[in-house]
């Protein structure tokens, strides 16, 4: 299913794309927003493939809203005018959607993103002992084992990683990553921070410290210690 969040200020643009998406097989809007900051808390909120943003709004406009997300999704334009589509594709759009566009248009350009969509999954199921992740304008692929930790910052996570000297910012729940990691041999020990097991160097009462360059205490949450420091104690070394 193709997850599409739709931004526009006009109400009739938003309700265009509502009918369409109910009309193509395979489409799912999860989010009609009004304005740049309600796109916002729709992307933290749902994981959407694809985003129709109008490049005129009034509060922010479609190019530097989407310029301004650390991380993106596939994006589409929608513009009554058709001098913006180079503007567009600088700012790192698939494609745009010169308004008013029908049916037929808008179901070329869906097809177009669940194409690169499905690429996008077949690459991601290749390797389990992998994770990909959308930073940077491109599909970055991360060993699970070179990860040390991960830090929530508000709606983005950050990724610290072995093999790179700065975090990956990507924009994902920490709830997400949980189920994605958690089980294996990461553990969520704070509600701001998921660790790697295999990274562990020292173990306090309120704080972790982990292997690698750069010093990096994570404290341990009051509501994850309990599980946390089980696992520590079954790892005793004992007479």
């Amino acid at each position: 299913m193709l997850k599409c969040v739709a931004v526009d200020d006009e109400p009739l643009a938003l309700l265009q794309i509502k009918n369409y998406a109910a009309q193509v097989a395979g489409v799912e809007l999860v989010a009609a927003c009004n304005s740049a900051a309600e796109a916002k808390r729709a992307l933290v909120e749902n994981d959407a493939d694809v985003i129709f943003v109008d490049i005129n709004m009034p509060d922010q406009d479609g190019l530097s809203f989407v310029q301004s997300l650390p991380v993106k999704p596939i994006v589409v334009f929608t513009t009554a005018y058709d001098q913006y589509a180079i503007d567009g594709f600088k700012a790192g759009a698939m494609d745009y959607l010169l308004k008013p566009f029908d049916l037929e248009e808008f179901k070329r350009v869906v097809e177009k993103v669940s194409h690169q969509v499905e690429l996008l999954h077949k690459a991601a199921d290749e390797t389990d002992g992998d994770l990909f992740v959308k930073a940077d304008y491109k599909i970055v692929k991360l060993s699970l084992q070179n990860i040390r930790y991960i830090e929530a910052m508000s709606e983005y996570l950050k990724i610290y990683t072995e093999d790179y000297k700065r975090p990956l910012t990507v924009l994902m729940s920490m709830k997400k990553m949980e189920e994605r990691l958690c089980g294996s041999y990461f553990m969520r020990i704070h509600r701001s921070y998921i660790i790697n097991l295999h990274k562990i160097a020292e173990v306090t009462r309120s704080h972790v410290a982990l292997q690698g360059d750069g010093e990096a205490s994570i404290p341990i949450g009051d509501l994850y210690k309990e599980t946390f420091m089980s696992y520590v104690t079954k790892r005793f070394l004992v007479k």
